[in-house]
């Protein structure tokens, strides 16, 4: 088990190139960033692509000394990088806030690597690697932390959420990914300002979301972690804690997970400015029914019809739940295998040709098409031409 620093972790050569420039160029410069902490939880032999630069130029300094950049978010000063194959690399120029209204941060440059650090969110993310010298910089516990498996906030955690209240969420997020526990104090001030979080906007909140549902060891905890600070009372209000051993979610389909821990599941996206496909689908699965009840075919294949495109959700999540065995599941294979029709257009007739044999254009036709599905989700048998055919002439 690591007890201290390694002595190397592996560092892409792109970066180490970058990082060279600058300092070759007089600019105190290192790695920091998620990619360093996780090189020290995960496998070492596998160096991230990610790795983020912080350095003591100044951001026009940067863009002079590298042929390609991209201005990324260069108010805060951050440039990206191109590599010779095309790939950006952040570097951002050291720097401590000034003032903040807990959502946007004004900064200031000019400052020592370790302001730099003091202004990141939690320990584990406050640490800094030199790869050509093979130092490094940890002034305020993160290795300590990782070693603890504690998500503890830099300095005073009030004043780290004050600065964001996005912080609250992504100390739930690293909790869950890592299966931490958060320091008393964090937790404290986090629970404090959860209400505060209503300030953040939609599309942030949104986003910390399903970063957290796709990165949690377990869906069940980040919810709960999300009820028990009263985030959810602000955000999801449909949430509920689940305990882990109620859950066998085995997919990390946002839309899915939503459903499966919140209901209804639409407002969700609808609150956090979710897209229009996105809501579109928890609609369908909230309008559900949840299961066609019984395993009897013609049932089932109604059941199919009725709730179309939220199907195969419905099942996904039936396969979840302590219905995962239910015999409708095994109908509604039969059914797929066969075959057998269970939307309009599966069947063997449509519009166009009864128009061709005759039927006056207008709403006569759909209500016709109605009733040969209607006709063949009870009987499948009588999907044919001939047969919807000759049914369709019998409705007046």
């Amino acid at each position: 088990m690591m007890t201290r620093f390694p002595e190397s972790i592996p560092v892409p050569p792109q970066v180490v190139a970058i990082l060279r420039v600058l300092e070759d160029a007089g600019h105190e410069t290192w790695c920091v960033g998620g990619a360093i902490r996780d090189a020290l939880l995960g496998d070492q032999h596998h160096p991230a692509q990610d790795v983020d630069l912080a350095t003591a130029a100044p951001p026009a300094v940067v863009r002079q000394l590298f042929r390609r950049t991209i201005p990324v978010g260069i108010e805060h000063g951050t440039v990206g990088v191109l590599d010779d194959d095309g790939v950006l690399h952040e570097v951002t120029t050291f720097r401590r806030d000034v003032r903040t209204d807990g959502r946007h941060a004004e900064v200031e440059f000019g400052v020592e690597l370790d302001d730099d650090l003091a202004r990141r969110d939690f320990t584990i993310n406050a640490m800094a690697y030199h790869p050509v010298h093979q130092t490094w910089r940890d002034p305020f516990g993160g290795l300590d932390d990782l070693l603890a498996h504690r998500i503890r906030a830099v300095g005073d955690p009030d004043q780290r959420f004050h600065e964001d209240r996005l912080r609250i969420l992504r100390a739930l997020r690293f909790a869950a990914r890592f299966d931490f526990t958060i320091d008393p104090e964090t937790w404290r001030a986090a629970t404090d300002q959860a209400h505060d979080t209503s300030h953040l906007s939609a599309e942030r909140v949104r986003d910390e979301w399903i970063k957290g549902l796709t990165t949690a060891r377990s869906a069940a905890h980040l919810a709960t972690l999300w009820v028990r600070s009263g985030v959810a009372a602000t955000w999801i209000p449909e949430l509920h804690a689940v305990a882990p051993n109620d859950v066998r979610v085995d997919d990390r389909d946002p839309i899915l997970v939503t459903a499966f821990l919140a209901a209804p599941s639409a407002p969700v996206w609808r609150r956090l400015k979710g897209s229009t496909a996105e809501i579109r689908r928890a609609e369908g699965i909230d309008r559900g029914p949840r299961s066609p009840g019984t395993p009897e075919p013609n049932v089932v294949r109604r059941w199919l019809a009725d709730t179309g495109p939220a199907a195969d959700d419905l099942v996904r999540l039936a396969s979840w739940r302590d219905d995962a065995a239910a015999p409708w599941l095994e109908t509604i294979a039969g059914i797929r295998e066969r075959g057998e029709p269970t939307h309009r257009g599966a069947l063997a007739i449509d519009g166009a040709q009864l128009l061709e044999a005759g039927f006056p254009s207008g709403p006569l036709v759909g209500r016709v098409i109605a009733v040969l599905l209607d006709a063949v989700l009870e009987d499948p048998s009588l999907n044919t031409h001939e047969q919807l055919l000759a049914l369709a002439r019998t409705v007046t």
